[in-house]
């Protein structure tokens, strides 16, 4: 029988035991770091500051825009189109979110005649959407047909949730799925979101979309199953004739991973 791990109980010299390690199994958060008097070991300060190396790379690192242009051409979906949002650069980006909202200029593109348009935002994680986006997107075609149809992907730089609104209007699809890296934090830096919204138009609300977050396989949402709850999602929102918080997801038999979920501390939203 085992027995209960005292967590309170010091490591002695010489008994090569760490009694946070079977904690530590079960989460990425930081937990029972080690001290050397007063402050934390140096191994843990380093460890943190490469962390924080790696949220700001995550956040910073251009998209590579045709590496991910040439990946989602693979899902013969259409040629892939890139738009950028009215902020300049990353500077503007992170300093006025709402210009991250806005296209840069017309879109010189029409109706396409869809049911659903699928936009890849760079969002607040580069990282984040060249690690994961095309995988997950394949999983979302699969996922849809044949009964939803969708139109070429859109890949959007500089951008946030919001930009898809304007990018759904003018492509006059019922629905758009905004594919998005979400703000990385100390533990998790390649997280994507999905944010779903119907009939998108300016001024949509945060309250009128679904957001299915977490991406990030083998430690967050896989991409099969992240599929999944958008096709339930849209299947009820089509029926609803709305998205937003009144349309909840149905409860999947999907087992969770046995190391529960990294979750960042807060989406990346409109």
């Amino acid at each position: 029988m085992n027995r209960p791990i005292d967590a309170t109980r010091s490591a002695q010299p010489g008994d090569g035991i760490d009694p946070w390690d079977r904690m530590r199994a079960h989460t990425l958060a930081r937990i029972g770091l080690r001290r050397a008097g007063d402050t934390l070991a140096t191994p843990e300060v380093l460890a943190l500051n490469a962390s924080h190396a790696l949220a700001r790379d995550a956040v910073r690192t251009p998209l590579d825009v045709a590496a991910v242009r040439t990946a989602l051409a693979e899902l013969e979906l259409g040629t892939p189109v890139h738009v950028t949002s009215a902020a300049a650069d990353r500077d503007q980006y992170l300093r006025r979110p709402d210009l991250g909202r806005m296209p840069s200029g017309p879109l010189e593109f029409g109706s396409s005649g869809t049911d659903l348009a699928l936009v890849v935002c760079d969002g607040l994680s580069a990282t984040a959407v060249t690690d994961h986006a095309a995988g997950l997107c394949a999983a979302l075609s699969q996922a849809f047909a044949p009964d939803y149809s969708l139109a070429p992907p859109v890949i959007a730089t500089q951008a946030r949730v919001a930009l898809g609104d304007h990018i759904g209007r003018t492509l006059g699809v019922r629905a758009v799925l905004v594919v998005i890296g979400e703000r990385p934090g100390l533990s998790v830096t390649d997280s994507l979101g999905i944010y779903l919204t119907y009939a998108p138009r300016p001024g949509r609300a945060d309250s009128e979309r679904n957001c299915i977050s977490n991406i990030r396989p083998p430690h967050g949402l896989g991409y099969t199953d992240a599929a999944t709850v958008a096709r339930d999602l849209i299947d009820q929102i089509f029926r609803a004739g709305r998205s937003g918080v009144s349309i909840k997801p149905r409860a999947s038999s999907t087992p969770l991973p046995s190391r529960p979920l990294g979750i960042t501390s807060d989406s990346e939203i409109a």
